[in-house]
């Protein structure tokens, strides 16, 4: 979600704004335009973003995202400076957020690209119907079977190549914060499980199903909903989705609960955590585009944890989380945001 009732005191409840879903660059990608192959060497301008290394971090960069725009027009312009600071998110790889308009298009053309370049995707499915409960990121699948029809899609996108989806953020904590009404519950584990199955059905895709932050309550809570929702069949969960808590407390929270879910795996959301949660200004906004925050621990599945698969970025650092603080609308690609993000970062 953009900005949630989940997000509404970020200590209180679930995460916060969810990356936008670009289709600008599943269109290129469509059309073979591409920016670079494989990893993605810089041109003589500077221009052009590469790929990490694959034995530290498997995961596809993408060259066309809002990012690796940025640093191109930065060069353009000659500030050399500001585009090696955002050189900083460019160069790492970030979650695709699917469009359901697009699904199945876009899932193709972001696995044939990682594919390409010798990496795997990572993509977000976020559809679920009665989606962020009518915040910013309000809306969804029409119904339970629009919905399986788009995991249809996405999976025939997918097809047999190497694959990792981050399932539904946030779908199983509001409905154990009281986000989602009761009404809803039976059908959205059923859309859950239902969507775990079809990506296991896949011969080179992992999935994780989304289990909140360190800040929203206690993990006794959510275990016994998140095995409802297929949690046992997934590969593991994911923590932190969009939100800014350190990486010591997600993953003391990430253990906590993989103890009570059947020792499952999971992965961090380190995109905007360098400098932990914001606490101070209003309390009903301090998730939304908080000032003084910093990019954390790179992407890697170098992380020295058996439990923990992966530091990931899900969120892509330097989207709007909506119009507060004077940001753009939830997901737009804010520059000088961006900026500050890599800026405060060491």
């Amino acid at each position: 979600m953009y900005g949630s009732r989940g997000a509404v005191s970020l200590f209180a409840t679930g995460g916060v704004a969810k990356a936008s879903v670009a289709v600008a660059g599943a269109v290129l990608l469509l059309a073979g335009c591409s920016s670079s192959d494989g990893d993605g060497e810089k041109d003589k301008s500077g221009a052009k973003v590469s790929q990490q290394p694959k034995d530290k971090d498997p995961f596809w960069v993408n060259p066309d995202g809002n990012a690796a725009e940025q640093v191109a027009s930065y060069v353009k312009d000659g500030k050399k400076d500001d585009a090696e600071l955002i050189r900083k998110i460019a160069e790492q790889p970030t979650g695709e957020w699917l469009t359901p308009e697009n699904a199945e298009q876009e899932a193709r053309g972001f696995t044939e690209a990682a594919a390409k370049a010798d990496r795997d995707a990572l993509l977000v499915v976020y559809n679920i119907p009665h989606r962020d409960c009518g915040q910013f990121s309000g809306g969804g699948a029409a119904d339970g079977n629009a919905y399986r029809g788009f995991i249809d899609q996405v999976a025939k996108g997918i097809g047999d190549r190497a694959t990792t989806v981050i399932l539904e953020p946030d779908a199983v904590l509001h409905m154990v914060d009281g986000c989602t009404p009761d009404e809803f519950h039976e059908e959205r584990y059923d859309l859950l499980r239902g969507a775990v199955e079809k990506f296991k059905s896949l011969k080179n895709t992992k999935v994780y199903l989304d289990a909140g932050n360190a800040g929203w309550g206690k993990t006794d809570d959510i275990a016994e909903p998140l095995k409802l929702a297929g949690v046992e069949q997934a590969d593991g969960f994911s923590v932190n989705v969009s939100n800014f808590y350190t990486t010591a407390d997600s993953t003391k929270y990430g253990k906590d609960l993989s103890s009570k879910v059947g020792n499952k795996p999971f992965v961090v959301d380190t995109s905007r955590n360098g400098n932990g949660p914001y606490t101070e200004g209003d309390p009903a906004e301090n998730w939304c585009n908080p000032p003084g925050r910093a990019l954390g621990e790179s992407p890697t599945t170098k992380t020295d944890d058996d439990l923990v698969d992966a530091y990931v970025w899900v969120k892509r650092p330097g989207e709007s989380d909506g119009t507060c603080k004077g940001g753009p609308k939830a997901g737009q690609w804010w520059p000088e945001y961006a900026l500050k993000l890599a800026k405060a970062t060491k």
